[in-house]
């Protein structure tokens, strides 16, 4: 009997906090001065808690931001985790993660709405290198047109997979018809991830490798 296929992907579009970084405390740690300072609503850790399981929609509506203001709160956000790239760990597994994606023979990329400055700073030289293309700078609503740059060259979109924590990556992805794989050891948890359909759901960096690599290899079998 012959082996299952398994989806050939030939590259990896990667959102940045949340997947590749573990960025989650920093930006606890700053929503309340920046809710301040803009005037949108402060949040208990409790509600923190709960907005975790909202769509990125939800959660804007909650805090109550004009739509006007986002980017106003983005540029904002970006020059103080600038300057601060220290406190931002990447996930531990997301080194060897990215290596053996590469080594598979995958092109990596990244589309975030963080700068490509501070994304350097935090993977550092060597997987920095390993990242075929950087898009950043993205709108919040706005990764859709990133994606289209980053895959403009392409033969064909059906070999791609865009890969982020937050249910905005799984809509960009579907408006240009691009596969999404939701992580649920980011922002949103999983139910919400489940409930906006993504291609594949990962609950490890591990699964992100076996899956992937799995897919680069010939099918068959007897």
């Amino acid at each position: 009997m012959g082996a299952h296929p398994v989806p050939s992907y030939d590259m990896v579009i990667f959102d940045f906090d949340g997947t590749l970084a573990d960025s989650a405390a920093w930006m606890i740690g700053a929503i309340n001065p920046m809710a301040r300072r803009f005037g949108f609503k402060t949040v208990t850790d409790e509600e923190i808690d709960m907005l975790r399981g909202r769509s990125t929609r939800e959660v804007i509506r909650y805090l109550g931001i004009s739509p006007w203001k986002l980017p106003m709160i983005a540029a904002h956000g970006k020059k103080l985790m600038q300057a601060d790239t220290a406190s931002i760990p990447l996930f531990p597994e997301t080194p060897g993660m990215l290596q053996a994606l590469h080594a598979a023979g995958l092109r990596l990329a990244v589309v975030s709405s963080n700068s490509e400055k501070t994304i350097r700073a935090v993977l550092g030289p060597d997987l920095s290198g390993l990242i075929e293309q950087f898009s950043c700078g993205a709108s919040l609503f706005g990764k859709a047109r990133k994606f289209r740059k980053v895959t403009s060259g392409l033969p064909s979109r059906d070999r791609v997979i865009c890969i982020g924590d937050e249910t905005r990556d799984i809509e960009a992805a579907r408006v240009i018809g691009l596969a999404s794989g939701a992580v649920t050891w980011g922002a949103a948890k999983r139910s919400i991830l489940v409930e906006h359909g993504p291609t594949i759901v990962f609950e490890s960096p591990a699964e992100i490798i076996s899956h992937l690599t799995a897919s680069t290899a010939p099918v068959g079998g007897v």
